[in-house]
């Protein structure tokens, strides 16, 4: 299957300026994404017109007021559900709290919630990492609301008995993480297969924050149901 060139440049060029916190210049993002000044100027101009991308009077780009309301029509109304519930979840375990979807054959970060009442060493699971579903915590739990299979390991089916699992280092040495699966209508027909979790360092009692976890994993489902 080929893909689309101007297309796939355009997509980059979002992904390029989304990654820069204080904008980019239409020079540099050109020279990121491989394409002549011209060409960038003319994708950007079209990204802007679509209010995916904006500009400062100085010129620096940045993304546009049509991506949060992109963002807001994702699987509608499960963002808006999840956030509270996992902020609560932060702020009383101290640690970062996420929401995973699958996408294929990987788990991918769709939400990363900070503690607003103490300061947290963020681990780095931001939204958008992406990780295979056979590894870590987010992905193992969404395989386990899956029906059993003969080719199951050891992990998935502990954590299809107990409803969480807990993993260590598979992601970042040092870090702990814990995820639950969301219990979705659909989600074995097209509907969105997602976990939420937490993530901290090693000293970080996982254990003792499952029952907290699988609450606010009741709490998300039934809300979004």
């Amino acid at each position: 299957m080929t893909t689309l060139q101007t297309l796939d440049r355009g997509i980059r060029a979002l992904a390029v300026v989304a990654a820069k916190s204080g904008g980019i210049s239409v020079a540099d993002l050109s020279a990121e994404i491989g394409v002549a000044r011209a060409i960038g100027y003319r994708l950007v101009a079209t990204l802007e017109e679509h209010r995916l991308l904006t500009r400062d009077p100085g010129g620096r780009i940045f993304l546009g007021a049509a991506i949060p309301a992109l963002a807001s029509r994702y699987w509608p109304g499960l963002l808006s559900v999840a956030t509270p519930i996992l902020q609560d979840l932060a702020d009383q375990t101290n640690a970062t709290a996420f929401l995973s979807v699958a996408e294929h054959d990987e788990a991918v970060a769709v939400l990363s919630l900070d503690s607003s009442v103490t300061s947290v060493l963020r681990i780095g699971y931001r939204v958008g990492s992406r990780h295979p579903l056979t590894r870590a915590a987010a992905g193992i739990a969404i395989l386990a609301a899956r029906p059993p299979a003969p080719d199951d390991w050891p992990e998935l089916v502990t954590a299809r008995a107990q409803g969480y699992c807990i993993t260590h280092g598979q992601l970042q040495p040092g870090a702990v993480g814990i995820a639950a699966p969301l219990r979705l209508a659909g989600s074995l027909s097209g509907g969105p297969e997602a976990s939420i979790g937490l993530v901290a360092l090693q000293d970080f009692d996982a254990e003792a924050a499952s029952g907290s976890i699988l609450e606010a994993a009741r709490k998300i489902s039934g809300d979004y149901n």
